[in-house]
């Protein structure tokens, strides 16, 4: 049964040191109770209070960071089996996996790749996390260079795949101050490769078939002191890589058994339908994917899934209201209105800029609703066109006083010049509309001038 904040308090030593994050130990203990801390950031935490308070208080995942520095990325602390009854946070992070027998040359543009390849979609940059090397060659001196050629190319998050210790101190020796996530622990290695974990401070990959022998090792290597680890599950097949992951999310967040409570970690590649493999992973709980490098499609596909997966379903994507300008817009210009659901301004941003027509958009704040939802839910109203005109100095950008509404607002144009003092042109409903638009109608207002 789960504590009370109260009564995790009473077993917190009172100290406010602040040294956990948080100003004092009752804000601590709040966090504890609500399972969004651990218990090991109080370095003053009696063994005894430690052992009461345990797996019952930390996040039923715990939360792993992979990586230092601007790139570094964090997988875990998920309290949800399904996003829609909260949401989705640490979204996974997705490698390209190389081979420690490519050439150099291979091995540095796959890590370019990662470095510098963005897609921008509704105004996120999304990119890949960083590389996984796998020491195929069994060569301890041929995996470090490998490991070598990528640092010495790109500061990214690693994985270091190999199951000798000789190897992973070779690699660990270029690496080794930048926390990369060693992969693997096993029921017959894992003595040696928790020892190479805590000397440098990694997190660490635990291999096993069954969740059984998965909850087994994770205690054994928590006994060794190495508590950040991420599980492979070793599936043999898509159905079996549901089935497994699911399993181990529901123990999990019914805390029903502790020792599973750990991101999940999966290589696409070695299952058959590599694409189908890293959708179920972004879909069903992976939170570290490697991947052979993939092809654009492919790389959009896994991008553009996790971003709609990791966005909280009940909050519309939103952009910052305020005047936007798109080209170089004079003092001619037009002034197009419209909400800032992300989808919207995109879409309408994309027609204007294939017009040619320079010109402002002004974003008031509708909550990230579309148009048609903000007018009906009375979210786009004439006085918060009133405010944003004010606010965002429309103004004094343009020497007309003129507005033009998206079509689907159309019932509010009486309303919306009585209370801004400005014209009002409709413009029309379909966005793929406004170029012909602003040629057609705008451009012959006489207004204007």
């Amino acid at each position: 049964m789960a504590l009370k904040a109260l009564d995790i308090y009473k077993l917190l030593p009172k100290k406010n040191c602040k040294e956990c994050g948080d100003p004092t130990c009752l804000t601590f203990a709040m966090k504890l109770a609500g399972g969004k801390a651990d218990v090991d950031l109080c370095p003053y935490l009696e063994d005894e209070a430690k052992s009461i308070l345990g797996a019952t208080t930390r996040p039923p995942i715990r939360l792993v960071k992979i990586g230092v520095g601007e790139r570094s990325f964090a997988v875990g602390e998920e309290f949800v089996l399904y996003r829609h009854d909260k949401t989705f946070y640490h979204p996974p992070g997705i490698l390209f996996k190389v081979s420690d027998t490519l050439t150099p040359e291979e091995i540095c543009a796959a890590t370019i790749r990662v470095r510098d390849e963005i897609f921008t979609r509704i105004g996120s940059d999304l990119r890949f996390n960083g590389i996984a090397i796998a020491n195929a060659s069994g060569s301890p001196e041929v995996f470090a260079r490998a490991v070598a050629t990528v640092e010495e190319n790109a500061d990214l998050p690693l994985v270091l795949m190999t199951e000798k210790t000789e190897a992973l101190n070779a690699a660990l020796v270029q690496v080794g101050s930048y926390q990369p996530l060693i992969h693997a622990a096993t029921t017959e290695n894992f003595r040696e490769m928790c020892a190479v974990a805590k000397k440098h401070n990694c997190p660490m990959v635990i291999k096993a078939h069954g969740i059984d022998n998965l909850a087994a090792l994770a205690k054994d290597c928590q006994s060794e002191g190495v508590k950040k680890l991420v599980m492979d599950i070793c599936p043999q097949s898509l159905g079996d890589y549901i089935a497994t992951a699911t399993a181990i999310r529901q123990l999990a967040i019914t805390r029903a058994v502790p020792d599973l409570g750990y991101p999940v970690f999966l290589d696409a590649g070695c299952l058959c339908f590599q694409d189908a493999a890293i959708a179920l992973g972004i879909v069903k709980y992976a939170s570290v994917i490697i991947t052979p490098p993939l092809n654009q499609a492919s790389s959009k596909a896994a991008l553009t899934l996790r971003q709609n997966i990791y966005t909280d379903p009940q909050k519309p994507i939103q952009m910052n209201p305020g005047l936007y300008r798109v080209g170089t817009p004079g003092k001619d210009a037009p002034v197009l209105v419209t909400v800032n659901f992300s989808l919207t301004f995109f879409t309408l941003q994309g027609y204007l800029e294939s017009s040619r027509v320079p010109c402002f958009m002004l974003i008031i704040d509708t909550e990230g609703l579309s148009v048609l939802t903000a007018v009906a839910a009375g979210k786009f109203n004439e006085t918060l066109v009133r405010d944003s005109v004010k606010k965002f100095d429309a103004e004094n950008e343009v020497s007309h006083k003129i507005l033009i509404i998206p079509g689907y607002a159309a019932p509010l144009s009486g309303r919306i010049e009585e209370a801004t003092g400005w014209k009002v042109m409709v413009g029309p409903r379909d966005a793929a509309e406004i170029g012909e638009y602003l040629h057609e109608v705008w451009s012959k207002s006489t207004t204007v001038l």
